[in-house]
């Protein structure tokens, strides 16, 4: 199995991250209401609002939760969204000034908790200065090489003409990206989530990555690939990490249609993937701010049990979006403003983000039990810390629709450790666990206070841990 390369950060073995979009999370306008004619923004301070200090209250949360990293969708000066950038060296003013950000970053390091940010290269604003300067003088003139052109058109990122993608094989473009990413490391924060890496592909993101990892060996470099052979991109294009997409799809599809071949499977690559170089350290999630919240993927909320189990448990490193701790609920729709379901405003205080009034969740009355479910099962990744590399085996002669028995099993480097099997069991009755009961969720008792499982048991729509 590949542990941790030489060339990662050592403290990402122990990473588990908690996961925001600022914009919607603050409660910011949608789009930028100071945006006319040939300027934006104005002067410096102008039409700024303080809105990024909301987190400061959820800080506690996020440590409370288990959690040790802050993983931030964009934050910089944007027309609409975030991914349509217009400065990545300035905030957007409509989440507060520097000061704030600087203020976010201390108080997370004060907290042991680390900070990245979302690098959001591949395409700009069709505002942004450099490509407002490359349309202006066509195709054929030198300015036009740090952006991509379709013919005599500007490329647009998967179609979108307001955002143009830049050449990152253009050698302006690549000091122009280092410079920013290793900036705002010396200026304190401790990785980047790397936007739509799979658009210009492993060769073109290398020698930008080499050079900001010679400056900050320390800093997590996490790339945003959708499909392919994430261990190939990671090794090519020097990034620590991939999003694990497939492994996502199968959580959500398998529990749905209650088909754990189909999670068994994508098991199966994942162990592939991390015995490969460049795939040890995926990045695992049940939601993010780009997906269906996973409590309105399952039909059958009892089964959210077994998807947090997985997330929580399976080595990598795991991501909860934020809100799917409470059963937060969010159906994404393909059409413009279809994200604005699944990327919310919260509360200013925790407790009050669950009372079904501030924040849309599956069950008001769940919400803390579920916010306790993910608390126990991050406790007790955190008591066997050799999950984040565990091998990832299924006991095929016990798999069922219903049933799967998943065995994780200790790196050679981490010594004695006993292996732990997690069991899913989706079916309507309990079934005998095999083996000393460590952890258990009920379904059932998590979202309708029930009453816990019978000891000894996998409960029904529910789970257990099991040595």
């Amino acid at each position: 199995m590949n542990t941790t390369a030489p060339s990662s950060p050592s403290w990402i073995r122990d990473a588990i991250c908690w996961q925001v979009y600022p914009l919607g999370f603050c409660g910011a306008p949608p789009h930028r209401e100071d945006l006319e004619g040939e300027g934006y923004g104005g002067a410096a301070g102008e039409n700024v609002v303080h809105r990024l200090p909301r987190l400061l209250g959820w800080l506690d949360h996020l440590v409370g939760l288990g959690a040790n990293v802050l993983l931030l969708n964009p934050i910089f000066d944007s027309v609409s969204h975030g991914y349509d950038t217009l400065d990545h060296r300035r905030l957007d003013p409509r989440l507060g000034s520097d000061e704030d950000l600087d203020a976010l970053i201390a108080a997370c390091h004060e907290r042991g908790v680390r900070v990245v940010l979302d690098g959001v290269f591949n395409h700009v604003s069709d505002r942004h200065p450099v490509a407002r300067r490359a349309i202006s003088v066509g195709p054929h003139a030198p300015e036009s090489a740090h952006i991509r052109w379709a013919g005599e058109q500007p490329y647009g990122f998967e179609g979108n003409a307001d955002l143009v993608e830049l050449e990152l094989r253009d050698s302006v473009v690549q000091d122009s990206v280092v410079d920013v990413m290793t900036g705002w490391l010396d200026r304190g924060i401790d990785g980047w989530r790397l936007d739509a890496m799979y658009s210009a592909g492993a060769e073109a993101w290398a020698p930008i990555l080499e050079r900001v990892r010679a400056a900050h060996p320390q800093a997590w470099l996490l790339g945003e690939v959708i499909h392919g052979e994430y261990p190939a991109f990671a090794a090519d294009s020097g990034a620590d990490s991939i999003t694990q997409y497939e492994l996502w799809k199968a959580i959500w599809s398998a529990l749905l249609d209650q088909n754990l071949f189909e999670l068994a499977h994508a098991l199966g690559r994942h162990q592939e993937f991390l015995e490969t170089d460049g795939g040890a350290h995926p990045l695992t999630f049940v939601g993010n701010h780009d997906t269906t919240r996973i409590a309105s993927q399952l039909e059958d909320g009892r089964d959210l049990a077994a998807a947090y189990a997985l997330l929580a448990l399976l080595p990598g490193i795991p991501a909860v979006y934020a809100g799917d701790e409470f059963g937060a609920v969010g159906i994404k729709e393909e059409r413009a403003g279809g994200d604005h379901a699944v990327r919310p405003a919260f509360p200013d205080d925790p407790a009050d983000a669950a009372d079904g009034s501030h924040l849309a969740v599956l069950h008001p009355a769940a919400a803390p039990r579920i916010l306790e479910v993910h608390q126990r099962l991050f406790s007790l990744r955190r008591r066997e810390p050799w999950l984040a590399e565990a091998e990832v085996t299924v006991r095929e002669e016990t798999l069922e629709n219903t049933y799967a028995e998943i065995v994780l099993t200790p790196h050679p480097s981490d010594g004695a450790a006993a292996p732990l099997t997690m069991v899913l069991n989706l079916g309507e009755e309990d079934r005998p666990a095999p083996g000393e009961v460590v952890e258990t969720v009920s379904g059932a008792d998590m979202l309708d206070a029930v009453g816990p499982a019978a000891a000894g048991v996998v409960p029904a729509h529910g789970i257990a841990v099991v040595r």
